[in-house]
């Protein structure tokens, strides 16, 4: 039962991950640089440190925690540094290629690097058994077999058609990117992995991950935070944040989407707390959520009619990678 349980919390977090981007859409008149930002405060800096409180026992604090630990805060807050630079590109890889076939591809690469490089970072490249290096093998499989299909799609559909579904689309520099994106995502995981002794022995498993988030986010915002304001500036868009009479609608949606996003994290942390007894699934589920995220970013996809107008063939090669991810979420537990 903990691990249905486990793996149900993690795929709730994901279908949050991916609907967080639908809310950006009801943002009005904001320049990218400006709404990205605003989520950003939300996302990577009020939800993970509410979170990261609820790990903290009595008479102790996250200040303490990190003072007593700064090799361990230092590289974790690094390593988030680091996946703020594939945040940016992130977003850019879905302006490009649309929510569908932009999260796919830069979540896929995200999904293998993060959870092998993570263990090999921080010497535990002994977790990476026959079982968890075939599950990221399917992952990939699957990954490349939804890549296909946004290839056919790309091929099959006219230039109008493909700027119906995605106002910018253009699938060499979407590709260009959401690989960068998936490159640089990587390092969140990395991140965590250094971050895994900030934690008390009093804490609940299900919350033991949630201080190093925090980390990992807030070095990701600072990041974000240079490039939006330079931005800003380039662009002249300070102006965004002066009109007043947008702020309650664009704010609140902009916290929905932080919301939503920060989900997955928390997510993780909880359904890993009910894994605890299967340390194969402790290792894997890094590529479990970025698989799940993988799945709910494609039915998204096909909600907001991305893949309208394309052919059965090419529906039946997308489904056929959805449906291979949903098994490698489960099948090193299997072998």
């Amino acid at each position: 039962m903990n691990l249905v349980i486990g793996l149900l919390i993690i795929a709730v977090g994901a279908f949050c991950q991916s609907s967080s981007y639908v809310p950006i859409n009801k943002i009005k008149s904001w320049s990218w640089e400006s709404y990205w930002i605003v989520q950003g405060v939300f996302a990577w800096l009020l939800f993970p440190l509410l979170g990261a409180l609820l790990a903290v026992p009595a008479g102790e604090s996250l200040t303490a925690l990190f003072a007593a630990h700064p090799r361990e805060s230092l590289l974790t807050m690094l390593f988030g540094a680091l996946w703020g630079v594939g945040g940016l590109t992130f977003g850019l890889s879905m302006r490009y290629l649309g929510v569908a076939l932009g999260q796919s591809i830069a979540l896929g690469t995200c999904s293998a690097l993060g959870a092998i490089l993570g263990p090999v970072f921080t010497g535990h490249a002994a977790d990476l058994t026959s079982a968890v290096i075939i599950g990221v093998v399917v992952t990939l499989i699957g990954i490349a077999i939804i890549g296909v299909a946004g290839g056919m799609k790309s091929a099959a559909l006219p230039e109008e058609e493909k700027k119906k579904a995605v106002k910018d689309f253009n699938f060499g520099k979407g590709i260009a990117v959401a690989l960068l994106a998936g490159f640089m995502s990587a390092c969140f995981n990395i991140g965590l992995s250094f971050g895994a002794p900030l934690t008390w022995n009093a804490t609940k498993p299900i919350f033991a991950t949630l201080p190093a988030t925090l980390l990992v986010t807030l070095g990701g915002f600072l990041t974000n935070a240079v490039y939006c304001f330079y931005q800003n500036t380039k662009n002249k868009t300070w102006g965004d944040y002066k009109k007043g009479s947008l702020w309650g609608n664009n704010l609140f949606f902009c916290a929905l989407a932080g919301l939503l996003w920060y989900s997955q994290f928390f997510g993780l942390s909880l359904g890993k707390g009910f894994l605890a007894a299967y340390p194969v699934l402790i290792t894997f589920s890094w590529c479990i959520l970025m698989s799940l995220n993988v799945v709910f970013s494609n039915v998204w996809g096909i909600i907001l009619k991305e893949w309208k107008g394309v052919s059965n063939k090419t529906i039946g090669v997308l489904v056929l990678g959805i449906i291979i991810l949903i098994i490698s979420t489960f099948l090193p537990q299997l072998l």
